[in-house]
């Protein structure tokens, strides 16, 4: 079985044809950034923004491929974060004011621009915000904040999950002694709402529900606490993968990542089975570019909406950032994810992580006439 599944894995590489390739064409040399897709760069209507070059730069890595990189190219990568910087805030932002409304995204940004500068040995331009400014009002008392989480609609379980797991930062920012009642009302309250035969959370489809406890399982992870009914949140997964349509990058990346999280004992047969749907998942979001697509049909303009489906809204819905055109195209985000997808199948099946092929021409220095 062992065997299958190894020899399974390495036909599944066949997928990664033409991608690096294609995540070098959207560099930038200009601004030392990465364009979220091909139409981000062809259509002269957008730049390089902040998650794109740090997903780019997290595929690198983990590809080992930063070390062909030169020095000029890094010091590039190091000016296009210090340059997003807002002085007066300390929060990294990109040129579309809409991002500044969305609080995850800013969230997310932030943590990007640290991760990136740090890799390369380098620190912001400013002062990081502080404290007292980057906690939300719901963090005034306990009371708040229970009545801040009661309060996220989960009637799309990602979605509303995610928002429940960024309050972790904030946590985390207290003293122990502080965090500890703020910890039980968060535990006290999602258990009270955990759907006790699935295991799962919130509404919306099984695999937007998968979604959304994947996202809670990094809030349980953050503080130690085991996630209740993992027996249940297992069976519910392996039923989704056998019965659902994986129709989003994130479907077919997420089942994965919660397994990663939960470590659950997986039978051969059943790791089989996983890895076989997974691949086939995967295959229907390759592109002709040699990327992958977020989505069945497109790639979304706007990530920060992609978890919402055309035509729901939400309250806490936030304005799209656009940073391509919706095309049937690879985008960074799913890029990221099908790298992601490929190691932990490995590691899931005991088995090293070994080296993608990349061309040796592929992320050097382009000669001066041709940029």
């Amino acid at each position: 079985m062992t065997q299958t599944l190894e020899h399974l894995l390495a036909d599944g590489d066949r997928l990664f044809q033409g991608f690096f390739e294609w995540l070098d064409g959207q560099y930038d040399e200009e601004s030392g950034g990465f364009y979220y897709a091909r139409s981000s760069k062809r259509s002269g209507r957008f730049t390089p923004d902040i998650e794109s070059t740090a997903q780019a730069l997290n595929i690198m890595d983990r590809c080992d491929l930063l070390e062909r990189w030169s020095e000029r190219r890094k010091q590039a990568a190091v000016r296009f974060f210090q340059e997003r910087q807002d002085a007066a805030t300390g929060f990294f932002y990109d040129a579309d004011p809409n991002m500044r409304l969305d609080g995850v995204m800013v969230g997310r940004a932030l943590g990007y621009s640290l991760n990136a500068l740090r890799r390369f040995g380098a620190a912001p331009l400013h002062p990081l915000p502080r404290q007292s400014e980057a906690t939300p009002e719901y963090m005034a008392s306990v009371a708040a904040y229970g009545d801040w989480l009661r309060s996220i609609s989960l009637s799309n379980s990602w979605r509303g999950c995610d928002l429940l797991s960024s309050s972790a930062a904030h946590l985390l920012a207290l003293t122990p002694a502080e965090r500890e009642p703020y910890v039980n009302e968060a535990f006290a309250y999602l258990a009270s709402i955990q759907h006790p035969d699935s295991g799962l959370w919130g509404e919306g489809s099984r695999y937007v529900q998968i979604s959304g406890t994947f996202k809670l399982h990094l809030f349980y992870q953050r503080f130690e606490v085991p996630i209740p009914r993992q027996d249940a949140i297992y069976r519910s997964l392996l039923e989704t993968l056998r019965e659902d349509e994986a129709f989003d990058m994130c479907y077919v990346r997420n089942p994965i990542s919660l397994l990663m999280s939960m470590r659950p004992s997986i039978s051969a047969a059943e790791m089989l089975e996983i890895a076989e749907v997974t691949l086939a998942n995967m295959a229907k979001l390759k592109r002709d570019d040699g990327g992958f697509s977020r989505e069945i049909d497109h790639s979304p303009p706007a990530p920060n909406v992609a978890q919402v489906k055309p035509g729901e809204t939400y309250p806490d819905m936030p304005a799209p950032v656009l940073i391509g055109l919706g095309e049937v195209e690879g985008d960074m985000n799913a890029g990221t994810q099908a790298i992601l997808i490929r190691h932990a199948l490995r590691e899931l099946a005991g088995l090293p992580a070994d080296p993608l092929p990349v061309a040796e021409h592929l992320f050097r220095d382009r000669p001066v006439a041709a940029e």
